[in-house]
């Protein structure tokens, strides 16, 4: 599974079509096997990490981290019209909605 390492010191890269894209933010690519593009956002040992279309990006230091950035690549395909939905797992092991576009009942 591609991995990519969290680092602060490493300056932002900019995508011609989105703007500055962290190294381990994960991938604006849509999924090509569905039509719902989703980001899963789950523990791994003392850090978080998201998942993609079969990447893993991360390490992030805090869920809150980890759902920011999965929730900020879901939003720019979002507004390309995609629809779009981020989970995260509990501190129970389950798998929650955090956000989703379109909204639910819209």
């Amino acid at each position: 599974m591609p991995s990519s390492h969290h680092d602060s010191a490493h300056p932002e890269t900019v995508h011609p079509a989105t703007g500055p894209v962290r190294p381990e933010a994960p991938s604006l690519a849509p999924d090509p096997s569905g039509d719902v593009v989703e980001y899963v956002v789950r523990p791994e040992n003392d850090s978080w990490r998201i998942e993609h279309a079969g990447g893993s990006y991360g390490p992030y230091s805090s869920r809150r981290e980890a759902t920011f950035f999965a929730i900020d690549a879901a939003r720019k395909l979002a507004a390309a019209g995609k629809n779009t939905r981020v989970k995260a797992i509990d501190q129970a092991g389950h798998l929650l909605t955090t956000w989703q576009h379109p909204a639910p009942g819209r």
